[in-house]
């Protein structure tokens, strides 16, 4: 298993951070590791839903099968998925209000036989997109 974490203090209320980060059609204009969604995104938030995004992880494309698995508006998003190579990725975004500004936290866990081969590459291409993403959501909603 390998995990990552990033976190940053963007200076907006939660409500606009959460916009732009459901906002599917600008996803790929933060979100470091997406390429696109083949069926444009998830159509509506709920627990249960189910969408495909192409990734690149590593430097390699990846289609992952996600379901979200919590989700409180403004809040919480957390996302599972399966990945090539039966490699189950998870996401969480936290996004907790600090008086008008937002504490954005994004975890991640990547688990299956492939990853124990590359856990530390992984975890290092993983936190740098994560870091990356987090600067392009803060310029974005900023």
């Amino acid at each position: 298993m390998a995990e990552v974490s990033a976190e940053a203090r963007i200076q907006a209320p939660a409500e606009q951070v959460w916009a732009q980060l459901t906002d599917w059609s600008a996803y790929g204009e933060w979100n470091a590791t997406h390429t696109n969604f083949p069926r444009c995104g998830p159509q509506t938030l709920t627990v249960g839903g189910t969408f495909q995004e192409n990734m690149k992880l590593m430097g390699f494309p990846a289609e992952v099968e996600w379901t979200i698995e919590e989700l409180e508006p403004a809040r919480v998003l957390a996302i599972r998925g399966k990945g090539p190579m039966a490699v189950v990725v998870a996401t969480r975004y936290t996004l907790t209000p600090d008086g008008g500004a937002t504490s954005v936290r994004i975890d991640g866990e990547f688990t299956g036989a492939a990853v124990s081969l590359m856990a530390g590459k992984l975890k290092d291409s993983a936190t740098a997109a994560l870091n990356e993403s987090l600067r392009k959501l803060d310029g974005l909603v900023a």
